[in-house]
């Protein structure tokens, strides 16, 4: 693996990208950044969690005019929580410049603040198909001055769910740009789709294919009537820290999370009718480890990247393979081991037939020891996360909440975890041991001279 230091990045970024541990670069940042310095359009294919968003939002930032206050670059992710996820990581490579401005843009929130903040300039612009569209139409964003779009997901932006709103974003566009489009998969329609919008794009493909060294995957023949058993089953054998379980419909997902509740397991649900607000609480949760569990359909977890996701249960078999490929993608990252099984009901082996000869394998779907004990004990996760009513726009920093629990409370750094950030809200996991004490000194303490309301989300 090749150090960043070898591109012709500037001194400030390669300390940033060191300070954030990127030191060597991945298959696909080694092969795409520089063409993408080159100003050249790109379909780069990568498995999830190959470091896509790093691959693009260096070279988008490398070339960013920092003193010109104009829309330069334009991110469409389909997701409302990939596009945050987007932003944050893109606003973390960005440390190594003051005052670039990166906005997200999205569906789910307030139309006239999102105006408002587009009419106070920025540099780049995340966001999704629909919110976009719709700002570019009521000339409240404007792209006269874009250098770049980047379609993250691209499979699924160029989808035909998708293209209505793609075609509209494109004509606002400058027809001199550069256009990137990456994904962990693409079919040779969606390529010939992609290429309207691409003039002579370098392709780049890297690890198309999820190593089975990496992440094992096993097959299992249920009957529906024996879903929740037997996903109890193993749950109980492998006492996973980290577990998404992907179900095809709402209802689905509805279901399964309750059942799992009934059993006395601690778990989330992630699905469409979720508001906005909701779907970033349950992602926070999830990836804070304040739950090990997480039940969700494929688009809403679009976008969900989680480092160390031990496990994946396909309690319901995709319709698609390539969908699939996506979903055991989110296990087996940075050289760990990953855990992927799947339910295959009995009319269902085609589907094990198309994914075997998708991923060159030859799987068998097993049968599962029903009679086996079921032992849930020891699964409780040992975080919480609290809430505090205060965020970027209070100005308020990781460090001043961490300072208000151990400097001020006492609380070892030990027993605080993970902090995020919204514009208007903090996240903040603890164990769960000093769950309490932590919420009277931040709801009863000041963080920068400031009172806060705070809340235990449990």
């Amino acid at each position: 693996m090749k150090p960043f230091s070898i591109l012709p990045l500037n001194k400030d970024m390669l300390d940033n990208l060191k300070s954030l541990n990127y030191e060597t670069m991945t298959d696909i940042q080694e092969n795409s950044i520089p063409p993408i310095l080159k100003g050249l359009d790109l379909f780069a294919q990568a498995k999830t969690g190959s470091g896509k968003t790093a691959a693009f939002g260096i070279g988008l930032l490398h070339t960013l005019d920092v003193k010109k206050y104009r829309i330069q670059a334009l991110v469409l992710c389909p997701t409302r929580e990939l596009a945050e996820q987007v932003t944050a990581e893109l606003r973390r490579i960005a440390r190594f410049q003051h005052n670039i401005k990166i906005l997200k843009i999205t569906g789910g929130m307030p139309l006239n603040r999102q105006e408002h903040s587009l009419k106070h300039k920025a540099h780049i612009v995340v966001g999704t198909p629909g919110r976009i569209a719709k700002v570019l139409s009521r000339g409240t964003l404007v792209l006269s001055d874009l250098k770049s779009i980047v379609l993250d997901e691209a499979d699924r932006m160029l989808d035909m769910g998708f293209i209505d709103q793609i075609n509209e974003i494109f004509e606002y566009a400058p027809l001199k740009r550069q256009t990137l489009c990456f994904s962990a998969t693409f079919s040779n329609d969606i390529k010939k789709l992609g290429r309207s919008f691409l003039n002579h794009p370098v392709e780049v493909t890297v690890e198309s294919q999820h190593s089975s060294e990496i992440i094992i995957q096993h097959f299992y023949a249920v009957n529906a009537q024996m879903k929740i058993k037997a996903l109890l089953i193993l749950l109980s054998e492998h006492k996973p820290e980290s577990a998404l379980i992907f179900c095809n419909t709402k209802d689905a997902c509805r279901r399964v999370s309750s059942d799992l509740k009934k059993s006395g397991l601690h778990c989330l649900e992630l699905h469409g009718d979720l508001e906005q607000k909701e779907r970033a609480e349950v992602l926070v949760r999830f990836s804070n480890g304040s739950s090990k569990i997480l039940v969700a359909t494929d688009v809403a977890a679009r976008g969900l990247d989680i480092e160390s996701l031990e496990m994946i249960v396909n309690y319901d078999l995709p319709f698609e393979t390539e969908t699939y490929i996506h979903r055991i993608g989110r296990t087996g990252r940075a050289g760990k081991e990953g855990l992927a099984l799947s339910f295959v009901k009995p009319n269902e082996e085609f589907r094990l037939n198309e994914i075997n000869e998708f991923t060159n394998n030859s799987f068998h779907s097993k049968d599962i020891n029903l009679a086996a004990k079921i032992e849930i004990t020891n699964m409780e996760p040992s975080f919480i996360t609290l809430s505090i009513n205060g965020g970027r726009k209070n100005k308020i920093s990781p460090g001043d909440v961490l300072g208000a629990l151990t400097v001020k409370g006492g609380i070892s750094g030990k027993d605080v975890g993970r902090i995020d950030r919204q514009d208007n809200l903090t996240f903040v996991a603890v164990k769960r041991d000093v769950s309490e004490r932590a919420f009277s000194l931040l709801e009863n303490g000041k963080i920068k001279g400031r009172k806060f309301k705070a809340m235990i989300n449990d």
